[in-house]
């Protein structure tokens, strides 16, 4: 095995590996150079410049993309998911041996998996919650996302973690209409009741809508403009490790975080835009790097 050591002439040296091999050979650079050679990983670097570690506060999801695709943003960025919601109905559709491979790559990050809400509305509004649940547990979800943005559900709380609770699966429910409009004062208030309800049932977060545009929905009016007050709201009631603000696009991701800071848990963040919300909320992004809320702080 060659020495990568800068020389004239390069020589044999015993076996080593090839991450020896190429710890040797930045040593050597870094010493030809006149680096230092303190930071050995990104990790130290962003410590270095006072980025802290961050427990993971992002849950994207997967409209339906290939196995490939979803693997390799495993593979990238998994240690940045909270979770992973394999989204809307296309699971339910799709070839479902992908489906439960899907399911077991994420497992294998140690990344719990969800579904999303709008199954489980059709499955009770058609009477089939438990075949449902059923079929959840089977395909080795960890959890299912609950809700009544489309439809009125007539069970109770209870009754839902019940039958998921039986079958191994948490709960996660949804507020927020998807078709009445932009949030109001009163609106909020009745959430409020509607979510320490499913909290006390046995819920173990709370997800807040914003659909697909973040526009004339939950939070955001019909410009899209965030109402911070509203959302201060719900953060102080809940809290933001039981309260996750679902944030599907730049505009409604930026306006979260400027808000709260780092702290705040999105979710349905699509998978491609992970990295960059996660160094937006590390003051990473220059936009970020202004904000008080966001900029890394030096420690000395």
């Amino acid at each position: 095995m060659l020495d990568l050591c800068p020389r004239d002439h390069p020589v044999e040296t015993s076996s080593e590996t090839h991450d020896e091999l190429k710890t040797s050979y930045m040593a050597c650079h870094n010493r030809k150079f006149g680096w230092h050679t303190e930071v050995k990983r990104t990790v130290d670097f962003l410590r270095m410049i006072g980025v802290p570690p961050l427990r993971p506060a992002t849950s994207p999801f997967d409209p339906g993309y290939d196995l490939a695709t979803l693997t390799g943003h495993l593979e990238q960025s998994s240690h940045l998911m909270s979770a992973l919601k394999i989204s809307m109905a296309c699971w339910m559709i799709a070839d479902e041996r992908v489906i439960r491979r899907k399911i077991a790559a994420a497992s294998k990050y140690n990344v719990p998996t969800t579904t999303g809400g709008g199954p489980f509305e059709i499955a009770v509004a058609q009477g089939k919650l438990s075949e449902y649940i059923d079929l959840c547990a089977d395909i080795g979800f960890t959890r299912i996302e609950c809700g009544d943005g489309f439809t009125d559900m007539c069970m109770q709380p209870g009754e839902v973690v019940k039958l998921a609770s039986e079958r191994g699966l948490q709960v996660q429910f949804e507020l927020g209409k998807k078709h009445t409009g932009a949030f109001t004062e009163r609106t909020v208030e009745s959430l409020l009741e509607q979510g320490k309800r499913w909290l006390d049932a046995g819920a173990l977060q709370l997800v807040v809508e914003a659909r697909e545009s973040a526009k004339g929905v939950g939070l955001f009016d019909d410009d899209g403009n965030f109402n911070a007050v509203l959302a201060d709201r719900l953060a102080e009631s809940f809290g933001h490790g039981t309260v996750m603000f679902e944030a599907p696009n730049k505009a409604s991701q930026f306006a979260l975080l400027d808000h709260f800071g780092s702290t705040v848990h999105l979710c349905n963040v699509r998978l491609e835009d992970l990295l960059r919300v996660e160094i937006y909320r590390r003051g990473l992004h220059s936009d970020a790097f202004l904000r008080e809320n966001l900029r890394p702080h030096l420690t000395h």
